[in-house]
């Protein structure tokens, strides 16, 4: 982990070149009432909870519900626009306990479910809904280009979902919540044993789906020639063995 918040200046240039296409949809993210909670200890009225979860906590845990989400609503579409690519089939199975898992870990803190429609690439979560949206309809339209660039999408995913899992994602960074590091929630940041579990099994699993889906990616541009698209190159050669 020390390794990667050294090298996270960088990445964060990567993002903004990255996800240029989604900025270019004109995000508009929406700040709720939550916000003026930002810094303090959140109540929750689960009696079976020993601790509270602080803001930062909070709407990290929220923004991985969401993303998870995410990850499953794409390969679920991109599936069926390439019904003979198993590889999006088997992992939807995956995202699907991922989710789960998440909202399991955030209700239990007493805080609703952050998606109330459970259908393909609609997200309802007042604070990052917009956001995920637009992402979704972003990649969806990228992977309907080809099965190659299918799985290419995959592989970002993967690839972004390993960052935003261990630090605050750019979108939570960008709302007027206290927020300004992104060192300040995540893995990094949390203390709480179950969010941490929770965390080292996504990050696992994620680690598993891009290697998947590199496999897919150069079954067709050939072994060894896949390129990060979202982290050092360094970490994703470390994940694929190289």
């Amino acid at each position: 982990i020390d390794s990667l918040i050294e090298i996270e200046v960088e990445m964060n240039i990567i993002y903004r070149s990255i996800l240029a296409g989604i900025s270019a949809l004109s995000i508009t993210l929406v700040v709720t009432p939550a916000l003026a909670a930002k810094n303090n200890k959140i109540d929750i009225s689960d009696s079976t909870v020993e601790s509270t979860l602080d803001y930062n906590e909070q709407t990290h845990l929220e923004f991985m519900c969401q993303e998870e989400k995410l990850a499953r609503d794409v390969y679920i579409t991109l599936g069926t626009y390439y019904p003979e690519a198993i590889v999006f089939g088997n992992i939807v199975k995956s995202e699907q306990r991922h989710v789960d898992a998440a909202t399991a870990v955030y209700m239990k803190y007493g805080f609703p479910d952050p998606s109330t429609n459970n259908n393909p690439g609609v997200f309802t979560s007042e604070t990052y809904g917009e956001y995920f949206t637009d992402t979704y309809n972003y990649l969806i339209t990228e992977g309907a280009n080809s099965e190659l660039d299918a799985f290419y999408v995959g592989a970002l995913i993967e690839e972004l979902d390993m960052h935003d899992i261990l630090f605050c994602p750019e979108e939570i960074i960008e709302l007027d919540n206290g927020i300004n590091e992104s060192t300040e929630c995540g893995k990094v940041y949390t203390d709480k044993e179950d969010i941490n579990t929770l965390y080292g099994n996504l990050l696992e699993a994620s680690e598993n789906h891009l290697r998947a889906y590199v496999n897919n990616i150069e079954t067709i541009i050939g072994e060894g020639n896949y390129e990060a698209q979202y982290l050092p190159q360094e970490q994703v050669d470390a994940i694929l063995g190289r």
